[in-house]
């Protein structure tokens, strides 16, 4: 697979998954707060994501058991620890400046997706799919 058409699904993958994490997470985080809601929010994005990345993102033939321990490794540090420190951090910034509120949030939120989706890519593409190169004759 070309690396143009495996950015484009995993970008296409990336849209559905931040709208669920993000649409979960605002419906949760005044309820729980950012670290509860972020987890049940990445969490249900990490099994969507499981499964599209696998098989549409990298074309894995079948999706294995080592896969499933090397994304949920991977993938849970950048959801369930990177960005619960950047929302933090961003809240922490932003929040006395921009006052609070909603906005604050979604915006901090969405710029730790990011930070999310850079690690991501780098993680599925050389540690969970990667690239086999064939031996050529």
């Amino acid at each position: 697979m070309t690396r143009h058409r495996t950015a484009r699904r995993f970008a296409a993958v990336g849209v559905v998954n931040t709208l669920l994490d993000t649409g979960l997470f605002m419906l949760l985080h005044g309820r729980l707060g950012v670290v509860g809601a972020n987890f049940v929010s990445t969490s249900a994005g990490m099994a969507f994501s499981f499964v599209a990345n696998g098989v549409f993102t990298f074309g894995a033939g079948r999706l294995t058991l080592r896969h499933a321990a090397l994304f949920v490794a991977t993938t849970g540090v950048t959801m369930w620890l990177v960005q619960p420190l950047v929302i933090r951090g961003l809240l922490g910034l932003l929040a006395p400046v921009a006052g609070g509120g909603e906005a604050v949030v979604l915006l901090a939120k969405l710029l730790a997706i990011g930070v999310s989706v850079v690690l991501n890519f780098a993680a599925y593409r050389w540690v969970v799919w990667p690239v086999r190169q064939t031996a050529t004759v």
